[in-house]
């Protein structure tokens, strides 16, 4: 309902037609929502003034719908004769407490919870009507991971910020490490500024057909069966090169070699380089060798990719290349590296990363 609060109220009565009519009310009912409009009309938010009427947001938000779409008729449809509603004002508000504390919640289950705990029933093809006009939504659950934190942006903030912060000690070193090698090589510079990228893996293939496509009157595309078992192993630069590079396996020295690369193609530059915790990222060896290459480890809390931007380049690449017919894997392996190079062009993916994450007063 947060966008529902602050929705524009229209003004169907003025002021002084809704005082005349809160001086005439004798129903409670009818005083406690000619409150609430006057009190939307002094500038409350529908929050602010459903609860000065001692009613919920929810509440306030089904009635501010149905005064914009059906003004003081809208706002009073029982007041004026026919079958009153199964559930009465304190009743719906009671059930929307009862479905915020266990939702999700199926149809079958909501049945049965007005059954027992109200000895109401709907009918099936009413009851979705009769919940959206409680203002609740229809669908799918998204899973949520149980090892994310409470606050996984909140601790990536910090850990950027701890990044930017450069110091004497090596940033991606912990406690417990060896203390040997922990040394930039000698001919890598890191005085021109910072690179800033996002790292990760992974496993696109050529039998995508998740896109739709136009056709006469057959779908279906004939293609070799190509398939690869190699990882795409990137790093999207927001203000430098960004890198792509095919691996057998996600370890560690593999993980270590594109990285090599992305010195290669980032010279002269600090990198500040955000990555999830796979087991071959978060090891000593890839963060002393990143360390020694001049590169800044910035690992994102467990379970958070919806924090990684090169996410949404995956997401992206895969949807532009499928469907696509190729003749065997090296094929497809550069063209992936192809569209990579023109994808990662576009800084679009990572800009509200910055924006929230990113101090520029510290940016070099």
């Amino acid at each position: 309902m947060g966008e529902d609060r602050r929705k524009e109220i229209k003004y169907h009565l003025s002021e002084e037609k809704i005082d005349e009519l809160l001086r005439e009310a004798k129903d409670d009912r009818r005083k406690e929502r000619l409150g609430f409009l006057k009190n939307l009309y002094y500038g409350d938010s529908i929050a602010e003034a459903a609860d000065r009427e001692g009613r919920s947001a929810a509440t306030g938000g089904r009635w501010a719908d149905a005064w914009n779409e059906g003004g003081l008729e809208g706002l009073m449809p029982s007041f004026g004769g026919g079958r009153p509603p199964k559930l009465d004002e304190d009743e719906q508000e009671q059930l929307v407490e009862m479905l915020r504390e266990g939702q999700p919640w199926k149809s079958q289950e909501i049945r049965h919870l007005l059954k027992q705990e109200f000895d109401v029933e709907y009918h099936p093809d009413y009851l979705g009507k009769f919940l959206r006009e409680l203002g609740l939504s229809y669908a799918k659950p998204r899973p949520k991971r149980p090892w994310r934190p409470e606050n996984p942006e909140e601790i990536l903030e910090e850990r950027v910020d701890d990044a930017l912060d450069e110091d004497d000690q090596p940033h991606n070193k912990r406690k417990g490490d060896d203390e040997e090698g922990w040394i930039v090589d000698d001919d890598i510079c890191t005085d021109g500024g910072t690179v800033l990228g996002f790292f990760d893996a992974s496993q696109p293939q050529p039998y995508d057909n998740s896109r739709r496509v136009w056709y006469v009157d057959d779908p279906h595309v004939e293609r070799p069966l190509v398939k690869t078992e190699d990882s795409a192993v990137g790093f999207y630069a927001v203000n430098g090169t960004s890198v792509v590079q095919w691996k057998e396996t996600e370890e560690k020295e593999q993980i270590c070699e594109v990285l090599e690369a992305v010195r290669e193609q980032n010279p002269g530059k600090r990198i500040l380089l955000v990555l999830d915790k796979h087991g071959s990222h978060i090891c000593e060896y890839t963060r002393k060798r990143a360390h020694q290459l001049g590169i800044d480890l910035v690992f994102l809390p467990s379970g958070s990719p919806h924090l990684n931007p090169i996410e949404q380049v995956w997401k992206y690449l895969k949807w532009t290349m499928a469907p696509i017919i190729v003749e065997n894997e090296d094929e497809f392996h550069e063209l992936v590296k192809d569209v990579f190079d023109q994808v990662t062009q576009r800084v679009s993916f990572a800009k509200s990363w910055c924006e929230k994450f990113l101090d520029f007063q510290k940016f070099p």
